[in-house]
């Protein structure tokens, strides 16, 4: 099958049979497509949490409108972003930058006052927001990823990022829970997977410049 296929295959899967889980090498794969997600200048903007522990679960579930998927899914997987990105934080991103391609640090100066500025000339709700939108980068890898292992996930925003927040800790480590996703595997009693993918027409979608 090609991504395509796979990608018809796919949809927001609402019932989880709670006994079948990933394997660790099935969740492996999906987090390493998650690390290898594009982002803006490569920052990775946020921290992606694996939950698995069954009693934050439930009251993640509490605060995600009584939604099963959250308890029930193999695992969740919340995508939190930044929210003190700084000097800092820019200086960090350079020095792996210089580790990983063994490069003098010096020789990245142009690319440090370049990624310096991004930081420093944005406002901290532009920053945020920022984040979030490479978050929802994230999660379309993910989504991706998913479908192309035979692996079923449900992106959802039905949550309350408040107590998300609060109950995850997040506000101590500079992060806000932005879109969450679980995965797993369907259900067969869940009647959207036998629905059939309602998508505008192409000539209605794209526009050809």
């Amino acid at each position: 099958m090609s991504l395509v296929d796979k990608l018809k295959w796919r949809y927001a899967t609402k019932k989880f049979d709670t006994a079948k889980k990933l394997t660790q090498e099935q969740l492996n794969q999906l987090l390493e497509a998650i690390q290898l997600a594009p982002s803006s200048i490569g920052l990775q903007h946020y921290k992606v949490l694996v939950v698995e522990n069954p009693e934050v679960r439930a009251k993640l579930r509490e605060a995600a409108y009584g939604q099963p998927q959250v308890t029930d899914a193999s695992q969740l997987i919340v995508f939190a972003a930044e929210t003190n990105m700084d000097e800092a934080y820019g200086k960090k991103f350079i020095d792996l930058v210089a580790q990983t391609r063994n490069v003098e640090r010096g020789a990245l100066a142009g690319l440090e006052g370049m990624v310096l500025n991004a930081i420093s000339s944005r406002t901290h709700e532009q920053k945020v927001l920022w984040a979030q939108k490479q978050a929802y980068i994230a999660l379309g890898v993910l989504v991706s990823a998913a479908a192309d292992l035979g692996i079923d996930a449900g992106p959802m925003e039905g949550f309350d990022p408040a107590k998300f927040d609060e109950i995850l800790g997040l506000k101590e480590k500079g992060l806000t829970s932005t879109v969450i996703a679980a995965v797993g595997f369907r259900s067969e009693e869940d009647a959207f997977s036998k629905l059939i993918k309602v998508r505008k027409p192409s000539e209605e979608l794209f526009i050809h410049v």
